[in-house]
């Protein structure tokens, strides 16, 4: 799945000369919560919610002292001014804005905004946007994911959550459990080390696709500690 098809198309857009008053009525309107500025056929910025929370319209300016200002990063403090004061969308945005490519993989989609912490990236094809991915698309999608599931081949079913088995290593050993599957129903036997094990399993057979429901008969094995052993079988001491 890439950005192309969970993004919202028709995107709508201010210029930097928009007012800052036209553009509050823009997103009010439309009920959006961030609004992409562009400049000819470039995104140059964004301006959300979060950018129009501290004004002095609504007395949300927080006060510093002057000399702490001047002593510190006084360029900063201008532009911080500017964002805080200002009557055109150019300058209360946040740029430069972080963008993807339509074609990018949503799993990316997903970590850039994880990681830079941002709710909404600009969708470009070949520099010109396209669309936006919100967190809220991404919740869409995960929706049409975990839908009502469609039956498959029972066989290829129990293939596929033998072989995600086999692919993590907290998974049990060969012939610890059983697994049956019949009319897209998985049946788990045997018996797992831990109740963590014993949960993920289920967890792995719940998301295998065409799994219409799973029925855990799985028990939990408690080794014996180590220590729990006569002394003379346990291991010796370093």
């Amino acid at each position: 799945m890439q950005a192309r098809d969970i993004m919202t198309p028709d995107v709508i857009t201010v210029r930097p000369d928009t007012p800052l008053s036209e553009l509050v009525q823009i997103m009010l309107r439309h009920g959006i919560t961030a609004v992409p500025v562009v400049d000819g056929d470039s995104v140059v910025g964004i301006v959300s919610e979060g950018d129009l929370l501290r004004r002095p319209e609504l007395g949300t300016i927080p006060v510093r002292p002057r000399w702490l200002l001047m002593l510190g990063f006084p360029d900063r403090a201008a532009d911080t001014y500017t964002r805080t004061h200002g009557r055109t969308a150019g300058e209360v945005m946040s740029a430069p804005v972080m963008t993807v490519a339509e074609d990018a993989a949503v799993e990316d989609v997903a970590a850039l905004m994880e990681r830079h912490r941002v709710k909404r990236l600009p969708v470009l094809r070949g520099g010109r946007l396209v669309g936006i991915v919100a967190r809220a698309d991404l919740l869409r999608a995960l929706a049409l994911r975990l839908g009502p599931p469609v039956g498959g081949d029972d066989r290829r079913i129990r293939d596929a959550l033998l072989a995600e088995l086999r692919a993590q290593p907290w998974a049990p050993s060969p012939g610890e459990i059983a697994v049956l599957v019949r009319d897209g129903v998985v049946r788990l036997s045997g018996s797992a080390r831990s109740a963590a094990q014993r949960q993920a399993v289920v967890a792995a057979a719940e998301s295998t696709p065409g799994v219409r429901a799973v029925e855990d008969e799985m028990s939990i094995r408690h080794d014996p500690d180590p220590m729990d052993r006569p002394g003379w079988l346990r291991d010796p001491p370093p």
